[in-house]
């Protein structure tokens, strides 16, 4: 997000639903049927088409970190919403983070700004908390559950919302000028992803 606009990434992440199901395919037993995969990739089409138009015709290189997180986010997804089925939603995201705390500390600690911390402003702190204990902790409470209950594939795409909501927020907290191609390209993404949300998934 240091390289595009919030708003701009919001919408390349529209294509998330569509990754988490492909992920749920490979380590779960849902079969989405053909009419799903069909609305997912028109929902994709729509995404790289929008892309490209941003990047004057070619990928940029926040693009493709993008990319990885897309990959990595959908990968979790799908594995939280299968452990979450023998373990329980909050277990799931407690035991990854303290298994991912070695792995994080150090790079934090290395990177970690030499500012002192009663210097900096209340939205900066408050920010960080949000993202601490909202988005990385008891957000996943609900989320891995609701993966369990409803199954990873169909409940997925709830996530079409998420472009629409990074605009108003990019708007509205950071001041990001969201023009209208971004506007209609998020409720491209958002109708295609609500169809395919209406298509049968199965069982294996």
């Amino acid at each position: 997000m240091q390289t595009v606009p919030a708003s701009h990434g919001g919408v390349v992440l529209g294509v998330l639903p569509l990754a988490t199901a492909v992920a749920a395919a490979v380590v779960s037993n849902e079969k989405p049927s053909v009419g799903f995969w069909i609305c997912g990739l028109a929902g994709s089409t729509i995404v790289i088409l929008y892309t490209l138009l941003q990047g004057f015709g070619s990928f940029q290189f926040g693009d493709f970190l993008l990319v990885g997180a897309i990959v990595s986010a959908a990968m979790g997804y799908a594995l939280g919403g299968k452990l979450s089925k023998e373990l329980g939603g909050w277990q799931v995201i407690c035991w990854a983070l303290v298994i991912s705390f070695p792995f994080i500390v150090v790079p934090a600690w290395l990177e970690a700004p030499e500012t002192n911390i009663d210097s900096l402003p209340l939205s900066v702190l408050l920010s960080f908390l949000y993202l601490a204990l909202i988005s990385q902790l008891f957000g996943f409470f609900l989320w891995n559950k609701g993966l369990a209950l409803g199954g990873i594939s169909r409940v997925s795409q709830t996530q079409l919302l998420q472009p629409f909501v990074t605009l108003v927020a990019s708007a509205f907290l950071i001041n990001e000028a969201v023009d209208l191609q971004t506007i209609v390209f998020a409720f491209l993404v958002i109708g295609t992803v609500a169809i395919g949300k209406k298509m049968p998934v199965y069982e294996r």
